[in-house]
């Protein structure tokens, strides 16, 4: 059964910090590369970050230098640290595979906002 759950989204301040996590199932974590995306009001979803299990990661211009995609194999888990934030970041931020699986979670809301 495929599972991904995302959590830690929140509203935070411009140059504001936040932590995202992701659990994903057994059946996907260790077969396919994890990544990030996200859909902001009105947009369609965008590719964020991705890593793949040797380590391998690619970001979108948008985010390079200011988040970062990490992944625990012990855990299922995949996070994304983001650092410098900006209100073109508010988005439902989603996980899911490269390529995407059919199956989407509920995702996880980050608002960006004074």
């Amino acid at each position: 059964q495929v599972q991904l759950v995302e959590s830690g989204g929140a509203l935070v301040r411009p140059g504001g910090s936040l932590r995202l996590s992701c659990v994903a199932s057994d059946s996907i974590f260790h077969i396919y590369t994890m990544a990030w995306y996200r859909q902001a009001p009105g947009k369609q979803r965008e590719f964020v970050a991705r890593m793949a299990e040797n380590g391998n990661t690619v970001y979108a211009n948008s985010v390079k230098g200011r988040f970062t995609i990490s992944r625990d194999g012990s855990k299922n888990a995949v996070y994304l640290q983001m650092g410098s934030l900006r209100p073109e970041d508010t988005a439902v931020y989603y996980c899911n595979t490269v390529p995407e699986l059919a199956f989407w979670g509920q995702g996880t809301q980050v608002t960006v906002s004074s």
